[in-house]
């Protein structure tokens, strides 16, 4: 209920122009956010590899509504990816199809991905597809998989309140495809979506298990130690190189188990957007996890 009431909120006009142009709130989005600008990232993930964690870059931005959007989100990705390569920083990006134009034309976004794709092959840059809302599912499995056939650094990530996640999980795994395995953060009704964390949690272990023993290079993007202590017992049972997954978590979000896992020998990525279209981003992070809502919060009264 308190995910559903505030991604409500979330939708609310008034509310998205107060925050995004309140001081308070922008200082406080640094926390989750690396910065508006590029340069900011960049030292946001110098700062991360000088403690042996990479990082996925994420230029935040979603459902752009006309092609000129489309088109300059693409040469911005382009210009992310010369960035990395010319800080020689240890980095991979990340990306929503939404940006590069999905909601206008199927044509467009595979123009624009085709052309990031080439852009990264030539600089040896991972990219992963980064998954929407259930309605963008199918779309996002089919052109992940598309690509991939010419293309082999690409990648999805999976979210596992959906139903249909194992059949993904097994598809990709079959084709050689990289998965990111995550929760998933948008509302989503019972006809497509588990309701109850406790079921969203069983659904995640069960997906994580084939993505361990049979997956290319996966990511176990979680901060639930619970979890995370079901991926270590599995690893140490089976006998899975620590070298052959990595664990991903958001940027501000449990630094110290971060570290605990690289202490531990473990590969860890972790997640950092910037951009100056951070409110979206910033709202599914307070749904996600109440402990974010009232760091907020407390930061707002303190100001």
């Amino acid at each position: 209920m308190f995910k559903e009431a505030l991604l409500y909120v979330a939708q609310n006009q008034q509310l998205r122009d107060f925050v995004v142009h309140n001081q308070t709130a922008r200082n406080i989005s640094h926390r989750f956010v690396a910065g508006e600008v590029l340069n900011e990232a960049v030292q946001a993930t110098r700062v991360l590899n000088s403690k042996s964690i990479q990082a996925t870059l994420n230029l935040l931005g979603e459902n752009v509504s006309d092609e000129k959007q489309a088109r300059a989100a693409t040469q911005e990705y382009m210009t992310l990816l010369d960035a990395i390569k010319q800080a020689e920083i240890d980095a991979n990006i990340s990306l929503k199809l939404t940006a590069l134009g999905l909601d206008i034309s199927h044509s467009l976004c595979e123009e624009n991905i085709h052309a990031i794709l080439e852009h990264a092959q030539s600089s040896s840059i991972f990219v992963c597809i980064d998954m929407e809302d259930s309605s963008y599912t199918e779309q996002t499995v089919d052109i992940t998989l598309r690509m991939h056939e010419q293309f082999k650094h690409v990648g999805t990530v999976i979210q596992a309140y959906l139903y249909r996640s194992m059949e993904d999980i097994k598809q990709l795994i079959a084709r050689g495809v990289r998965v990111r395995l995550v929760k998933g953060a948008y509302k989503e009704s019972k006809a497509v979506a588990f309701q109850h964390k406790s079921e969203v949690d069983g659904s995640y272990v069960k997906l994580m298990m084939p993505l361990l023993a049979h997956g290319n290079f996966p990511a176990i993007a979680t901060h639930d130690e619970a979890i995370i202590d079901a991926a270590c017992r599995r690893v140490s049972d089976y006998g899975i190189g620590k070298s052959t997954f990595e664990f991903q978590m958001l940027y501000g979000v449990r630094r110290d188990l971060q570290e605990k896992l690289i202490h531990w020998g473990y590969n860890v990525r972790v997640y950092v957007p910037y951009g100056s279209q951070w409110y979206p981003y910033l709202i599914r992070r307070m749904a996600e996890r109440p402990a974010n809502l009232m760091f907020v919060m407390s930061n707002v009264l303190r100001g």
